[in-house]
C-alpha cells in the first residue's frame, strides 16, 4: 500500500463516520496529506491535480492508442469482429472464399471506431475536470482501476450518443453502409441464407459502438494500472508526489 494510498485510507474512513461536508472534507485531506508545511507535504490542491494529471495522461494515451489506423483492427485484445448471425455467416462462407464482402465489413466495422474514438477525450476531460475530492479519495483507495470504473459509470451515455452519429457517418464513408445493403441484396439470391433488414442494419452500428467503448475502456484501464504500479508512467511532478 503506498504512502499516499495509507493517508486515504484514514480519510475516507473519518469521512465514512462523520458525514462531513465538502469543506470539511477538504480540511481533513489537507490535514492527513501534511498541509503545506513539511519536506513532501501534499496540499489538497496537490493531491486532486494529481489524481486528474493521472487520469487525463491515461485518456490521452488511450485515445492514442486506439485513434489511428488499425488501433482496433490489428489489435487481437479489441478487434471489433462481427455480431452474431453475420459472423457465423462469415464463417461458414470464407470456407468456399466467398466471405469478401463480409471481411470488408468487418474491417469498415473497425475503421469507424478509429475514428470515433478520439472524439471521446473531450467528455472524459470534463468528467475529469468536475471531479470532487470524494471522487478522488474514491479513485485513489480503490482498485487498479478505480478510475476507468469511475468513468464507465458517468461517461458510457454520452459517449454512446457521441459514438453513434461518427460511426454511423465513418461507415457511409467507409462505405460499409453500401456494403451491407449490397450484401442483402445478394443473400436474398441465395437460397436458405438469413434474412436480413434494417434491424440486422442497426444491430450492427450498436456492436460497433459497444465494442468500441469497450476497447477504449480496456486501454483507459491499462494506463491506470500502469500509472498506479510504474513509477516510468508518472510523467509529472505532481503524479510522482501523489502516487510515490
Amino acid at each position: 500500500m503506498s504512502r499516499l494510498t495509507r493517508r486515504l485510507f484514514i480519510i475516507g474512513s473519518t469521512l465514512g463516520a462523520v458525514g462531513c461536508t465538502t469543506a470539511e472534507q477538504e480540511a481533513v485531506l489537507g490535514a492527513v496529506l501534511g498541509g503545506t508545511s513539511g519536506t513532501g507535504g501534499l496540499t489538497t490542491a496537490d493531491a486532486v491535480a494529481g489524481i486528474k494529471a493521472a487520469l487525463d495522461n491515461g485518456v490521452a494515451a488511450a485515445v492514442t492508442q486506439v485513434g489511428q489506423t488499425d488501433g482496433y483492427f490489428r489489435d487481437g485484445k479489441i478487434h471489433i469482429p462481427l455480431p452474431g448471425r453475420l459472423s457465423e455467416l462469415q464463417s461458414n462462407l470464407s470456407r468456399f472464399g466467398l466471405s469478401g464482402l463480409l471481411d470488408d465489413l468487418e474491417l469498415q466495422l473497425n475503421r469507424g471506431a478509429e475514428i470515433a474514438a478520439p472524439a471521446a477525450r473531450s467528455i472524459f476531460l470534463d468528467t475529469i475536470r468536475s471531479m470532487s475530492v470524494s471522487d478522488a479519495i474514491g479513485i485513489v483507495r480503490g482498485s487498479s482501476t478505480a478510475a476507468t470504473d469511475y468513468f464507465k459509470a458517468r461517461t458510457t451515455p454520452q459517449l454512446t450518443a457521441l459514438f453513434r452519429p461518427i460511426m454511423v457517418s465513418s461507415l457511409q464513408r467507409a462505405g460499409a453502409i453500401q456494403t451491407f445493403d449490397n450484401l442483402i441484396a445478394r443473400l436474398d439470391a441465395i437460397p436458405l441464407a438469413p434474412q436480413l433488414g434494417q434491424d440486422a442494419k442497426d444491430d450492427l452500428i450498436d456492436h460497433g459502438i459497444e465494442r468500441g467503448l469497450d476497447g477504449l475502456f480496456y486501454y483507459i484501464a491499462q494506463e491506470e494500472a500502469a500509472i498506479r504500479a510504474n513509477p516510468a508512467k508518472r510523467t509529472s511532478e505532481i503524479l510522482r508526489k501523489v502516487f510515490g
